[in-house]
C-alpha cells in the first residue's frame, strides 16, 4: 500500500513493509494486531497491516494483507510494477478503475474480485471514481511457488462467486475452495479465501483442511473462535490440523477466512516485488528503472512511480519464528 498525492493506494509502495509486533499467543493460536501504517500524504492516509508479521510472514502463500478504510478519500495510484506474485482486490465499499500493461481496463465493485498476476512481471495503475468516495476493502498478495514465479502475466475479474452454505452460514469463496465450493479465480498453490457472515447470537462451523493453516480476520462486528475474543482489527492465526473452526458471535460478524498450504520456498519482499534473492530483487527494479519488462499502462502519458533505492545491505528471505 502507498499513496501518491493524497489518495490511498491498493499496491504495496513501501520500500521496507512494516512488520507487526507479536500479540497473544497459546499453542498453534496467535492472536496478532493490526498495525497502522501511514502512508504519507497531505491527509496521513494510513492502511492496517496484517501480514507480513514479523513471526509469521506468511499464511499459506498469502503474503500481505492491507485493510484501506473505512475512509472517504481519492484514490490515485500511477503505473508501478510488480513481479512473482498475484495482487487480490477484494473492496467492501467504493469503484476503483484498474488499468494494466496488458491492456486490461476495468472497474471493480464490491462483491467483485480483481485478480492480477505479476509473474515475470507487469505493471498497473489504480484510481478511484467520484469524489472523495467511501472506500474500504482488503488488498492481498499471493507469492508464487518458485517453479511458478515466472508465468506470463495475467489479469482476471471475476463478478459471479460462488457460495458455500451450511446451516445459517454463507461464504462467498474469492479463491480456492472451501466444503467442496471451488472458485473460478486462477491459483498456483492449494488456498483457500472466503469471506463469510454469522447472524447475532448464532453458532457456525467453518470447515477447513487439515494440510493447510488458517487464518481468520473480522471485517464487521466481533466472534468467538477457539476460546478467543476476535473484534474488528486483529488476526487470529489457527495454526494447522484442524478440519473446522466453530465461531460464534452475539452481535453478528462478517469476517474473512484466509488459508492454504505452508509455503516452503525462499520469499522475498521488497517495494513491489517478490523474489528468491536479493538478485532476483535488484534485477527486477533495475528493469524497471531502466528496461522495457513491465510494459506500459495506458493513459497516464507515461507518468508512473520511480522505483526507490535499495537499502544498504543484502535482502534476505523471510523467515517464520
Amino acid at each position: 500500500m502507498s499513496v501518491l498525492g493524497q489518495g490511498p493506494a491498493m499496491s504495496n509502495l513501501c520500500t521496507n513493509p512494516s512488520l507487526v509486533d507479536d500479540g497473544a499467543s497459546g499453542g498453534d493460536v496467535r492472536l496478532l494486531p493490526a498495525r497502522a501504517v501511514p502512508l504519507g500524504g497531505v491527509r496521513a492516509i494510513r492502511v492496517d497491516r496484517l501480514l507480513p508479521h514479523r513471526s509469521l510472514p506468511t499464511v499459506g502463500a498469502w503474503c500481505f494483507l492491507d485493510r484501506f478504510g473505512p475512509q472517504h478519500d481519492d484514490m490515485t495510484v500511477l503505473p508501478h510494477p510488480h513481479t512473482g506474485l498475484q495482487t487480490v482486490t477484494w473492496p467492501f465499499a467504493g469503484e476503483v478503475r484498474h488499468r494494466d500493461s496488458l491492456g486490461s481496463d476495468v472497474v471493480i465493485k464490491p462483491g467483485q474480485l480483481n485478480l492480477m498476476t505479476a509473474g515475470r512481471g507487469i505493471s498497473h495503475s489504480e484510481f478511484s471514481l467520484g469524489d472523495r468516495p467511501l472506500l474500504d476493502g482488503l488488498q492481498l498478495w499471493l507469492a508464487l511457488p518458485a517453479a511458478s514465479d515466472g508465468v506470463a502475466p495475467a489479469f482476471e475479474q471475476h463478478a459471479d462467486l460462488p457460495v458455500f452454505s451450511d446451516h445459517s452460514l454463507r461464504a462467498t469463496v474469492f479463491i480456492g475452495s472451501i466444503g467442496g465450493v471451488t472458485s473460478p479465480a486462477t491459483t498456483y498453490s492449494p488456498l483457500v479465501g472466503a469471506d463469510f457472515s454469522v447472524a447475532p447470537g448464532d453458532t457456525a462451523t467453518v470447515p477447513l483442511r487439515t494440510d493447510f493453516e488458517h487464518a481468520l480476520v473480522v471485517i464487521e462486528g466481533s466472534l468467538t473462535a477457539l476460546g478467543q475474543e476476535l473484534p474488528s482489527g486483529p488476526m487470529l492465526y489457527l495454526g494447522t490440523n484442524r478440519d473446522h473452526v466453530t465461531v460464534t458471535s452475539d452481535s453478528g460478524a462478517r469476517a474473512i477466512l484466509l488459508g492454504g498450504a505452508p509455503y516452503t520456498d525462499d520469499l522475498v519482499m521488497w517495494w513491489n516485488f517478490v523474489g528468491r534473492s536479493h538478485d532476483d530483487i535488484a534485477t527486477a527494479r533495475e528493469q524497471w528503472q531502466h528496461g522495457d519488462r513491465f510494459g506500459l499502462v495506458d493513459g497516464h502519458d507515461g507518468a508512473r512511480i520511480p522505483a526507490p533505492p535499495l537499502p544498504g545491505v543484502r535482502l534476505t528471505p523471510r523467515r517464520r519464528s
